[in-house]
């Protein structure tokens, strides 16, 4: 599991289901001029995905976002019978 959180400028709670949709910036990064392509979630999501993960996200507007990430590895995985 990964735990990314920051202090950040949030998210404002109307635009949190927008969030998986390529080139989405929340409103409050476009009118500071915050840099970025809103690529970034879209991207870790599709990755997490396709490693049958989950991926959470929270956040509170002028509070920050926590991110969680969790993908199996092979420890988690039960062992294999040994045969011969």
């Amino acid at each position: 599991m990964v735990v990314v959180s920051d202090t950040g400028i949030g998210i404002p709670a109307e635009e949190m289901t927008r969030l998986s949709t390529r080139f989405f910036r929340a409103s409050n990064a476009t009118e500071r001029s915050i840099p970025g392509t809103g690529l970034g979630l879209s991207i870790v999501r599709s990755i997490v995905a396709n490693h049958s993960g989950t991926f959470d996200l929270r956040s509170e507007e002028n509070k920050g976002t926590t991110v969680t990430m969790r993908i199996k590895t092979s420890a988690d995985a039960p062992e294999e019978p040994r045969t011969g």
